[in-house]
């Protein structure tokens, strides 16, 4: 009998670990290959992983619910075979090499300046506590003591330590040394006039409720959404532009031939590929904003690979996208956008969906909204939201003079990275997208 070590699948460039939601099948279950293993979860989508192989699950290395990383082994699958050699697999049937799983993570020697502590960080505590190798790992960078880790209050199962908790004491502990440092400057340093410094904060706010007050626990989508969006507000430089756009000419194009054109082809157009195709054009016309930042080195993406924003029925996010969308027409993206949006409520969209996006497009104005802010969604470098469309007076030049009319005004919000997106081509790019969606021609053929 072979033995084949299932690993943790790599679910997209961002993704360094997932979580065990379920065991479908036990230790001892006989299984057929793509039969479903488990199910796992990320900050992006709910998956499930089947079996490369036809065997019997051997061995299952980690239990429910905990957060492995990936390349990380899952579970030993016994196959028939000639020898009893160990071979590695991910989900997606990848041959890699697969590290054996260690117990004892010992930490770099500390320098002359740090206190001398226990290096040794284990699997488990003096307690039973359970430490995943994320957590081991993020403790060995950072250089925490296993005295340390113990006392770390977990908001896992069972009391585990998560990747937040760890993160989230690290941050408190380094705010607290340059809190001790800002003190000892000042006790050595002559006290200058008096200007307005910012205070430093030592840790966490709390915050206190009475019994009217119900407490709700985030859900794991939440927590991970919540985690990346305060990730890409420390990561990069926030600047907001807007513009108004005139789109009267889409509008009543729209209102002419939505009827026909679902008869046609199908499908309900919206003003979202339009907006898309919009976008797409205008990404062509400046490329810089189709990029990604790796440390000093700006990424400069060929696909235009765009992200939609699309709400869930639980009130939580998820952004398909739509690859190469600058190599589709109004109606393959039509089509597309109406299937991810569809599949994405109803939990059916594949890991490779919500992967590779370059740019990311929302509409605030689904909600009512005339604009917003939005975040970036890393690593990309910038977001565009649109808002809802009003009717709105508005003055128009003609031959015979300025004159005032009824149009539809809708407003463009581009949030961008200001790292590597300066105003002039932030500006330009989306008064370019404004540009596109006004010169839409009323009396286009579908």
């Amino acid at each position: 009998m072979a033995k084949l070590e299932l690993t943790m699948p790599k679910m997209g460039e961002s993704i360094i670990e997932a979580t065990i939601l379920k065991w479908v099948k036990q230790e001892g279950d006989q299984v057929e290959e793509d039969d479903t293993i488990l199910e796992i979860a990320t900050d992006k989508v709910d998956s499930e992983v089947p079996s490369p192989v036809d065997g019997v699950i051997e061995k299952i290395l980690f239990p429910e619910d905990d957060t492995v990383a990936v390349g990380e082994v899952i579970a030993i699958i016994s196959t028939k075979g000639m020898n009893g050699a160990v071979e590695a697999h991910t989900a997606s049937d990848t041959t890699q090499e697969a590290a054996s799983p260690i117990e004892t993570v010992s930490l770099p020697e500390t320098n002359s300046m740090t206190a001398t502590v226990s290096t040794n960080i284990t699997r488990t505590d003096s307690k039973g506590r359970f430490y995943s190798p994320l957590v081991r790992s993020i403790a060995q960078e950072e250089g925490l003591a296993m005295q340390e880790l113990e006392q770390i209050q977990g908001s896992g199962a069972q009391g585990r330590v998560t990747k937040d908790d760890i993160l989230n004491h690290i941050a408190n502990r380094q705010l607290s040394s340059t809190a001790s440092v800002a003190d000892t400057t000042q006790i050595m340093t002559p006290t200058p006039s008096p200007v307005n410094t910012p205070s430093v904060h030592t840790a966490m706010p709390t915050y206190s409720s009475n019994r009217k007050d119900e407490i709700i626990e985030m859900d794991r989508m939440r927590k991970l959404i919540a985690d990346h969006m305060v990730m890409s507000k420390h990561t990069s430089p926030h600047v907001t532009s807007f513009v108004e756009a005139d789109v009267t000419s889409i509008v009543n194009w729209r209102n002419r031939i939505k009827g026909s054109f679902q008869q046609q082809h199908g499908e309900k157009i919206t003003f979202t590929p339009i907006f898309m195709e919009a976008v797409a054009k205008a990404i062509l016309d400046f490329p810089m904003v189709n990029v990604s930042v790796d440390g000093s080195k700006i990424i400069k993406k060929k696909d235009i690979n765009i992200g939609m924003a699309t709400a869930l029925p639980s009130g939580n996010l998820i952004v398909p996208v739509i690859k190469n969308a600058d190599h589709l027409n109004l109606i393959g993206l039509t089509r597309q956008v109406n299937d991810l949006a569809i599949r994405a409520r109803n939990n059916e969209l594949k890991p490779d969906e919500i992967q590779g996006g370059t740019f990311t497009l929302t509409n605030v104005g689904t909600f009512g909204n005339v604009m917003g802010t939005p975040i970036i969604n890393q690593p990309q470098v910038a977001i565009l939201a649109v808002g809802a469309i009003k009717k709105k007076p508005a003055v128009m030049e003609t031959e015979y003079g300025d004159v005032i009319a009824i149009r539809h005004l809708m407003f463009l919000s581009l949030s961008y990275d200001h790292r590597v997106v300066d105003g002039f081509l932030g500006g330009s790019f989306l008064r370019k997208i404004a540009d596109y969606l006004e010169a839409f021609d009323e009396e286009r053929k579908i």
